[in-house]
Protein backbone atom coordinates (compact mmCIF):
# COMPACT_ATOMS: atom_id res chain seq x y z
CA UNK A 1 0.00 0.00 0.00
CA UNK A 2 1.32 3.40 -0.47
CA UNK A 3 2.59 5.26 2.23
CA UNK A 4 1.45 8.91 1.20
CA UNK A 5 -2.26 6.87 0.93
CA UNK A 6 -1.65 5.40 4.50
CA UNK A 7 -1.30 8.77 5.82
CA UNK A 8 -3.78 10.57 4.78
CA UNK A 9 -6.24 7.09 5.98
CA UNK A 10 -4.85 7.56 9.02
CA UNK A 11 -5.53 11.22 9.67
CA UNK A 12 -8.96 10.40 8.35
CA UNK A 13 -9.29 8.24 11.08
CA UNK A 14 -7.63 10.83 13.53
CA UNK A 15 -4.70 8.58 15.11
CA UNK A 16 -4.19 11.19 17.27
CA UNK A 17 -7.79 12.19 18.56
CA UNK A 18 -8.89 15.14 20.72
CA UNK A 19 -12.31 14.31 21.58
CA UNK A 20 -14.34 17.84 22.29
CA UNK A 21 -16.94 17.61 25.58
CA UNK A 22 -19.15 19.55 22.65
CA UNK A 23 -20.93 18.34 20.13
CA UNK A 24 -19.86 20.00 16.61
CA UNK A 25 -22.09 23.32 16.66
CA UNK A 26 -19.79 24.35 19.62
CA UNK A 27 -16.44 23.87 17.33
CA UNK A 28 -16.19 27.85 17.92
CA UNK A 29 -15.70 27.25 21.64
CA UNK A 30 -11.87 26.54 23.12
CA UNK A 31 -11.93 22.70 23.87
CA UNK A 32 -10.73 22.06 27.21
CA UNK A 33 -6.87 20.23 27.19
CA UNK A 34 -7.38 16.62 26.57
CA UNK A 35 -6.48 13.79 29.07
CA UNK A 36 -4.19 10.76 28.02
CA UNK A 37 -4.21 7.67 28.34
CA UNK A 38 -2.43 7.20 31.52
CA UNK A 39 -3.82 10.54 33.26
CA UNK A 40 -6.97 8.64 33.28
CA UNK A 41 -5.87 5.39 34.79
CA UNK A 42 -3.88 7.37 37.40
CA UNK A 43 -7.53 9.35 38.15
CA UNK A 44 -9.44 5.82 38.63
CA UNK A 45 -7.16 4.61 40.32
CA UNK A 46 -8.10 7.52 42.75
CA UNK A 47 -11.69 7.82 42.59
CA UNK A 48 -12.75 4.30 41.42
CA UNK A 49 -15.13 2.83 44.05
CA UNK A 50 -13.46 -0.35 43.48
CA UNK A 51 -10.26 0.84 44.29
CA UNK A 52 -12.00 2.05 47.45
CA UNK A 53 -13.80 -0.94 48.57
CA UNK A 54 -10.26 -2.85 48.04
CA UNK A 55 -8.56 -0.36 49.95
CA UNK A 56 -10.70 -0.44 53.01
CA UNK A 57 -10.73 -4.18 52.85
CA UNK A 58 -6.82 -3.59 53.53
CA UNK A 59 -7.55 -1.73 56.21
CA UNK A 60 -9.63 -3.86 57.57
CA UNK A 61 -7.34 -6.61 57.69
CA UNK A 62 -4.40 -4.44 58.92
CA UNK A 63 -7.14 -3.92 61.74
CA UNK A 64 -7.87 -7.23 62.77
CA UNK A 65 -3.89 -8.28 62.58
CA UNK A 66 -3.45 -5.84 65.81
CA UNK A 67 -6.37 -7.50 67.17
CA UNK A 68 -5.05 -11.12 66.79
CA UNK A 69 -1.21 -10.09 68.53
CA UNK A 70 -3.09 -8.55 71.29
CA UNK A 71 -2.94 -10.14 74.79
CA UNK A 72 -5.85 -11.11 76.88
CA UNK A 73 -6.94 -8.38 79.18
CA UNK A 74 -6.88 -8.80 83.22
CA UNK A 75 -10.35 -8.52 85.22
CA UNK A 76 -10.10 -6.66 88.77
CA UNK A 77 -13.25 -7.47 91.03
CA UNK A 78 -13.56 -5.33 93.95
CA UNK A 79 -16.75 -6.06 96.50
CA UNK A 80 -17.34 -4.78 99.77
CA UNK A 81 -19.80 -5.07 102.70
CA UNK A 82 -20.79 -3.92 106.19
CA UNK A 83 -22.72 -6.33 108.83
CA UNK A 84 -23.53 -6.23 112.93
CA UNK A 85 -22.57 -9.17 115.16
CA UNK A 86 -25.28 -8.54 118.01
CA UNK A 87 -24.28 -10.07 121.53
CA UNK A 88 -26.26 -9.99 124.37
CA UNK A 89 -23.85 -6.99 125.95
CA UNK A 90 -22.72 -5.11 122.86
CA UNK A 91 -23.04 -4.86 119.05
CA UNK A 92 -20.24 -5.22 116.94
CA UNK A 93 -20.28 -3.42 113.54
CA UNK A 94 -17.80 -5.81 110.80
CA UNK A 95 -16.40 -3.93 107.26
CA UNK A 96 -15.77 -6.73 104.78
CA UNK A 97 -13.12 -6.19 101.80
CA UNK A 98 -12.44 -7.93 98.75
CA UNK A 99 -10.71 -7.50 96.15
CA UNK A 100 -9.94 -10.29 92.95
CA UNK A 101 -7.24 -9.82 90.41
CA UNK A 102 -7.66 -12.55 87.28
CA UNK A 103 -5.20 -12.71 84.67
CA UNK A 104 -6.16 -15.26 81.95
CA UNK A 105 -3.01 -16.53 79.91
CA UNK A 106 -3.29 -18.52 76.64
CA UNK A 107 -0.89 -20.95 75.34
CA UNK A 108 2.03 -19.03 72.90
CA UNK A 109 0.74 -21.50 70.05
CA UNK A 110 -2.32 -19.99 69.89
CA UNK A 111 -1.52 -16.38 69.45
CA UNK A 112 0.98 -17.23 66.93
CA UNK A 113 -1.42 -18.96 64.95
CA UNK A 114 -3.73 -16.22 65.07
CA UNK A 115 -1.20 -13.87 64.15
CA UNK A 116 0.04 -15.88 61.31
CA UNK A 117 -3.88 -16.37 60.13
CA UNK A 118 -3.87 -12.18 60.28
CA UNK A 119 -0.08 -12.09 58.53
CA UNK A 120 -1.55 -14.27 55.40
CA UNK A 121 -4.93 -12.08 55.66
CA UNK A 122 -3.31 -8.95 55.32
CA UNK A 123 -0.94 -10.20 52.58
CA UNK A 124 -4.12 -11.38 50.78
CA UNK A 125 -5.58 -7.88 50.83
CA UNK A 126 -2.51 -6.32 49.53
CA UNK A 127 -2.65 -8.93 46.27
CA UNK A 128 -6.66 -8.23 46.32
CA UNK A 129 -5.75 -4.24 46.06
CA UNK A 130 -2.99 -5.31 42.90
CA UNK A 131 -5.61 -7.52 41.35
CA UNK A 132 -8.44 -4.06 41.87
CA UNK A 133 -6.12 -2.23 40.14
CA UNK A 134 -5.42 -4.59 37.07
CA UNK A 135 -9.35 -4.84 37.06
CA UNK A 136 -9.56 -0.84 37.18
CA UNK A 137 -6.65 -0.61 34.72
CA UNK A 138 -8.82 -2.72 32.01
CA UNK A 139 -12.10 -0.78 32.39
CA UNK A 140 -10.31 2.48 31.84
CA UNK A 141 -8.66 1.30 28.83
CA UNK A 142 -11.80 -0.68 27.30
CA UNK A 143 -13.94 2.75 27.73
CA UNK A 144 -10.99 4.72 26.86
CA UNK A 145 -10.54 2.86 23.60
CA UNK A 146 -14.49 2.74 23.48
CA UNK A 147 -14.50 6.24 22.96
CA UNK A 148 -11.88 7.06 20.45
CA UNK A 149 -13.68 4.58 18.66
CA UNK A 150 -17.29 6.20 18.68
CA UNK A 151 -15.14 9.84 18.03
CA UNK A 152 -13.90 8.35 15.02
CA UNK A 153 -17.45 7.07 13.75
CA UNK A 154 -18.87 10.02 14.51
CA UNK A 155 -16.39 11.60 12.63
CA UNK A 156 -16.53 9.77 9.55
CA UNK A 157 -20.27 10.17 9.60
CA UNK A 158 -19.64 13.97 9.91
CA UNK A 159 -17.56 13.48 6.81
CA UNK A 160 -20.04 11.20 5.12
CA UNK A 161 -22.69 13.98 5.41
CA UNK A 162 -20.86 16.30 3.83
CA UNK A 163 -20.33 14.32 0.85
CA UNK A 164 -23.65 13.86 0.50
CA UNK A 165 -24.54 17.13 0.82
CA UNK A 166 -22.04 17.73 -2.46
CA UNK A 167 -23.29 15.05 -4.22
CA UNK A 168 -27.21 16.21 -3.83
CA UNK A 169 -26.12 19.81 -5.13
CA UNK A 170 -24.07 18.66 -7.75
CA UNK A 171 -27.68 16.17 -8.66
CA UNK A 172 -29.60 19.20 -8.26
CA UNK A 173 -27.83 21.31 -10.41
CA UNK A 174 -28.28 18.37 -13.01
CA UNK A 175 -31.91 18.30 -12.75
CA UNK A 176 -32.04 21.47 -12.96
CA UNK A 177 -30.51 22.26 -16.12
CA UNK A 178 -32.15 18.81 -17.83
CA UNK A 179 -28.76 16.83 -17.44
CA UNK A 180 -30.42 14.18 -15.08
CA UNK A 181 -33.51 12.47 -14.27
CA UNK A 182 -35.95 14.35 -11.62
CA UNK A 183 -35.73 10.70 -9.78
CA UNK A 184 -31.66 11.04 -9.14
CA UNK A 185 -32.72 13.45 -6.74
CA UNK A 186 -35.02 11.73 -5.14
CA UNK A 187 -32.45 9.08 -4.95
CA UNK A 188 -29.92 11.85 -3.44
CA UNK A 189 -32.50 13.32 -1.20
CA UNK A 190 -33.04 9.97 0.50
CA UNK A 191 -29.30 9.26 1.02
CA UNK A 192 -28.83 12.10 2.30
CA UNK A 193 -32.05 11.37 5.17
CA UNK A 194 -29.85 8.23 5.48
CA UNK A 195 -26.56 9.91 6.37
CA UNK A 196 -28.64 12.33 9.05
CA UNK A 197 -29.74 9.17 10.80
CA UNK A 198 -26.44 7.45 11.06
CA UNK A 199 -24.71 10.21 12.11
CA UNK A 200 -27.54 10.91 14.74
CA UNK A 201 -26.78 7.57 16.10
CA UNK A 202 -22.85 7.87 16.17
CA UNK A 203 -22.97 10.88 18.18
CA UNK A 204 -25.59 9.29 20.68
CA UNK A 205 -23.05 6.11 20.80
CA UNK A 206 -20.45 9.32 21.60
CA UNK A 207 -22.21 10.64 23.97
CA UNK A 208 -22.57 6.60 25.91
CA UNK A 209 -18.93 6.34 25.90
CA UNK A 210 -18.14 9.85 27.24
CA UNK A 211 -20.47 8.49 30.18
CA UNK A 212 -19.29 5.36 30.61
CA UNK A 213 -15.36 6.06 30.51
CA UNK A 214 -16.85 8.98 33.47
CA UNK A 215 -17.89 6.54 35.16
CA UNK A 216 -14.92 4.23 35.46
CA UNK A 217 -13.11 6.97 36.94
CA UNK A 218 -15.59 7.63 39.11
CA UNK A 219 -17.23 10.96 37.86
CA UNK A 220 -13.31 12.33 37.88
CA UNK A 221 -13.43 13.82 34.60
CA UNK A 222 -16.73 16.20 35.48
CA UNK A 223 -19.10 17.05 32.64
CA UNK A 224 -16.80 19.12 30.39
CA UNK A 225 -13.42 16.89 29.18
CA UNK A 226 -11.57 16.03 26.39
CA UNK A 227 -8.99 12.94 25.87
CA UNK A 228 -6.45 12.59 23.44
CA UNK A 229 -4.80 9.53 21.90
CA UNK A 230 -4.52 6.72 20.05
CA UNK A 231 -4.57 2.84 19.60
CA UNK A 232 -2.05 0.40 20.67
CA UNK A 233 0.43 -0.49 17.97
CA UNK A 234 0.75 -4.30 17.20
CA UNK A 235 3.34 -6.12 20.13
CA UNK A 236 5.46 -8.23 18.60
CA UNK A 237 7.21 -11.09 20.44
CA UNK A 238 4.10 -12.19 22.91
CA UNK A 239 4.57 -15.78 23.32
CA UNK A 240 1.69 -18.08 25.18
CA UNK A 241 3.66 -19.95 27.13
CA UNK A 242 5.51 -17.47 28.54
CA UNK A 243 2.42 -15.09 29.69
CA UNK A 244 0.91 -18.31 30.89
CA UNK A 245 4.01 -18.76 32.87
CA UNK A 246 4.14 -15.49 33.90
CA UNK A 247 0.65 -14.84 35.24
CA UNK A 248 0.76 -18.08 37.27
CA UNK A 249 4.03 -16.89 38.40
CA UNK A 250 2.67 -13.42 39.28
CA UNK A 251 -0.63 -12.80 39.45
CA UNK A 252 -2.08 -11.11 42.14
CA UNK A 253 -5.77 -13.45 41.66
CA UNK A 254 -3.37 -16.10 42.16
CA UNK A 255 -1.74 -14.66 44.99
CA UNK A 256 -4.70 -13.61 46.58
CA UNK A 257 -5.60 -17.19 46.74
CA UNK A 258 -2.77 -18.83 47.84
CA UNK A 259 -2.90 -15.96 50.78
CA UNK A 260 -6.20 -17.23 51.55
CA UNK A 261 -5.35 -21.04 51.40
CA UNK A 262 -2.68 -19.89 54.06
CA UNK A 263 -4.32 -18.02 56.62
CA UNK A 264 -7.71 -21.28 56.73
CA UNK A 265 -4.21 -23.57 57.39
CA UNK A 266 -2.55 -20.78 60.06
CA UNK A 267 -6.75 -20.87 61.45
CA UNK A 268 -6.90 -24.87 61.52
CA UNK A 269 -3.90 -24.52 63.90
CA UNK A 270 -4.98 -22.06 65.71
CA UNK A 271 -8.13 -24.04 66.52
CA UNK A 272 -6.31 -27.20 67.36
CA UNK A 273 -4.00 -24.89 69.72
CA UNK A 274 -7.31 -23.97 71.20
CA UNK A 275 -7.98 -27.31 72.51
CA UNK A 276 -5.58 -26.38 75.48
CA UNK A 277 -7.76 -24.41 77.50
CA UNK A 278 -6.71 -20.91 78.96
CA UNK A 279 -5.11 -20.68 82.02
CA UNK A 280 -6.21 -18.01 84.32
CA UNK A 281 -4.03 -17.14 87.48
CA UNK A 282 -6.36 -15.38 90.33
CA UNK A 283 -5.19 -12.90 93.20
CA UNK A 284 -7.15 -11.99 96.24
CA UNK A 285 -7.23 -9.66 98.80
CA UNK A 286 -9.19 -9.86 101.72
CA UNK A 287 -10.00 -7.99 105.25
CA UNK A 288 -12.58 -8.01 107.60
CA UNK A 289 -12.86 -7.70 110.77
CA UNK A 290 -9.35 -6.25 110.93
CA UNK A 291 -7.98 -9.49 109.48
CA UNK A 292 -6.29 -9.55 106.45
CA UNK A 293 -5.70 -12.14 103.84
CA UNK A 294 -4.31 -12.89 100.64
CA UNK A 295 -4.25 -15.80 98.30
CA UNK A 296 -3.92 -16.72 95.19
CA UNK A 297 -4.13 -20.02 92.49
CA UNK A 298 -5.47 -20.73 89.07
CA UNK A 299 -8.61 -21.44 86.94
CA UNK A 300 -8.30 -24.34 84.57
CA UNK A 301 -11.48 -25.30 82.70
CA UNK A 302 -11.91 -28.69 82.11
CA UNK A 303 -12.82 -29.53 77.98
CA UNK A 304 -13.89 -32.85 78.79
CA UNK A 305 -17.40 -33.00 76.84
CA UNK A 306 -16.00 -31.29 73.83
CA UNK A 307 -12.85 -30.17 72.26
CA UNK A 308 -13.58 -28.03 69.83
CA UNK A 309 -14.36 -30.27 66.78
CA UNK A 310 -16.49 -28.13 65.41
CA UNK A 311 -14.71 -25.05 64.85
CA UNK A 312 -11.77 -27.74 63.77
CA UNK A 313 -13.98 -28.96 61.06
CA UNK A 314 -15.31 -25.74 59.88
CA UNK A 315 -12.00 -24.49 59.39
CA UNK A 316 -10.53 -27.74 57.53
CA UNK A 317 -13.55 -27.43 55.69
CA UNK A 318 -12.42 -23.72 54.49
CA UNK A 319 -9.17 -24.88 53.67
CA UNK A 320 -10.58 -27.28 51.20
CA UNK A 321 -12.73 -24.63 49.76
CA UNK A 322 -9.84 -22.55 49.70
CA UNK A 323 -7.90 -25.16 47.66
CA UNK A 324 -10.43 -25.27 45.20
CA UNK A 325 -10.93 -21.67 44.52
CA UNK A 326 -7.54 -21.23 43.77
CA UNK A 327 -7.13 -24.28 41.78
CA UNK A 328 -10.53 -23.07 39.74
CA UNK A 329 -8.63 -19.32 39.26
CA UNK A 330 -5.64 -20.92 38.15
CA UNK A 331 -7.97 -22.83 35.21
CA UNK A 332 -9.57 -19.88 34.55
CA UNK A 333 -6.87 -17.85 34.34
CA UNK A 334 -5.23 -20.30 31.71
CA UNK A 335 -7.79 -20.48 29.57
CA UNK A 336 -8.98 -16.21 29.87
CA UNK A 337 -5.27 -15.92 28.80
CA UNK A 338 -5.44 -18.46 26.02
CA UNK A 339 -8.58 -16.59 24.63
CA UNK A 340 -7.27 -13.21 24.75
CA UNK A 341 -4.44 -14.11 23.24
CA UNK A 342 -6.04 -15.54 19.94
CA UNK A 343 -8.37 -12.11 20.28
CA UNK A 344 -5.04 -10.00 20.10
CA UNK A 345 -3.48 -12.43 16.92
CA UNK A 346 -6.93 -11.90 15.15
CA UNK A 347 -7.27 -8.05 15.35
CA UNK A 348 -3.83 -8.45 14.50
CA UNK A 349 -4.76 -10.03 10.83
CA UNK A 350 -7.52 -7.65 10.42
CA UNK A 351 -6.01 -4.94 10.84
CA UNK A 352 -3.01 -6.35 8.13
CA UNK A 353 -5.53 -7.27 5.62
CA UNK A 354 -6.85 -3.83 5.58
CA UNK A 355 -3.67 -2.05 5.64
CA UNK A 356 -2.07 -4.61 2.74
CA UNK A 357 -4.39 -3.44 0.23
CA UNK A 358 -8.07 -3.04 1.51
CA UNK A 359 -7.81 0.55 2.28
CA UNK A 360 -6.19 1.91 -0.76
CA UNK A 361 -8.93 -0.05 -3.21
CA UNK A 362 -11.69 1.32 -1.56
CA UNK A 363 -10.44 4.66 -1.55
CA UNK A 364 -9.41 3.83 -5.28
CA UNK A 365 -12.92 2.79 -6.03
CA UNK A 366 -14.53 5.41 -4.38
CA UNK A 367 -12.49 8.37 -5.89
CA UNK A 368 -12.40 6.87 -9.23
CA UNK A 369 -16.70 6.58 -8.70
CA UNK A 370 -16.84 10.41 -8.19
CA UNK A 371 -14.77 11.29 -11.22
CA UNK A 372 -16.85 9.38 -13.64
CA UNK A 373 -19.90 10.99 -11.88
CA UNK A 374 -18.85 14.28 -12.45
CA UNK A 375 -17.93 13.44 -15.99
CA UNK A 376 -21.18 12.01 -17.00
CA UNK A 377 -19.59 8.55 -16.59
CA UNK A 378 -21.34 6.86 -13.49
CA UNK A 379 -24.46 6.58 -12.36
CA UNK A 380 -25.72 7.99 -9.13
CA UNK A 381 -25.94 4.64 -8.03
CA UNK A 382 -22.88 3.47 -8.08
CA UNK A 383 -20.94 6.62 -6.69
CA UNK A 384 -23.64 5.84 -3.43
CA UNK A 385 -22.28 2.50 -3.48
CA UNK A 386 -18.72 3.22 -3.89
CA UNK A 387 -19.14 5.80 -0.79
CA UNK A 388 -21.18 3.45 1.44
CA UNK A 389 -18.41 0.91 0.73
CA UNK A 390 -15.08 3.06 1.57
CA UNK A 391 -17.05 4.87 4.53
CA UNK A 392 -17.73 1.30 5.99
CA UNK A 393 -14.13 0.00 5.21
CA UNK A 394 -12.71 2.82 7.04
CA UNK A 395 -15.28 1.99 10.05
CA UNK A 396 -13.96 -1.56 10.53
CA UNK A 397 -10.69 -0.77 10.22
CA UNK A 398 -11.04 1.41 13.39
CA UNK A 399 -13.06 -1.27 14.59
CA UNK A 400 -10.31 -3.46 13.86
CA UNK A 401 -8.02 -1.61 15.58
CA UNK A 402 -10.17 -1.06 18.70
CA UNK A 403 -10.59 -4.38 18.96
CA UNK A 404 -6.84 -5.16 18.89
CA UNK A 405 -6.38 -2.70 21.53
CA UNK A 406 -9.24 -4.09 23.90
CA UNK A 407 -7.70 -7.59 23.41
CA UNK A 408 -4.39 -6.15 24.33
CA UNK A 409 -6.24 -4.44 27.33
CA UNK A 410 -7.87 -7.65 28.17
CA UNK A 411 -4.72 -9.93 28.20
CA UNK A 412 -2.60 -7.54 29.59
CA UNK A 413 -5.41 -7.97 32.88
CA UNK A 414 -5.44 -11.96 32.31
CA UNK A 415 -1.63 -12.20 32.55
CA UNK A 416 -1.17 -9.61 35.26
CA UNK A 417 0.80 -6.97 33.11
CA UNK A 418 2.14 -7.33 29.99
CA UNK A 419 6.24 -7.39 29.65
Amino acid sequence: MKPALVCRIMAALGCVIILESHPAGDAAELSPPGYTLNQVVQLALQHNPMMNGAEAVLEQSQSQRVTAGAYLNPTITGSAGRGSIREPSTGVSITERTITVEQPLEWLGKRTARQRAADAGVAGALAGVDETKVLVMTDVKGAFFQLLLAQQDAQLARENLKTVEDLVKLVSARVSTREAPKFELVKATVELQKTRKDLARADNALLVARAKLNTVTGKALGESFAIQGEFETVRSGLDLRVLTDQALDRHPALRRQQKAVEQAEFTIEQERASRMPNVAVIGQYHREAGDESVTAGLSVPLPLWYRRQGEIGTAMGAHRRAQAERARVQQELEQTITQHFQEVRTAQEQMQVFEQGLLYQAKEAFDIAQFSFRHGVASLLEVIDAQRVYRQTLLEYAQARADHSIALARLERAVGGLP
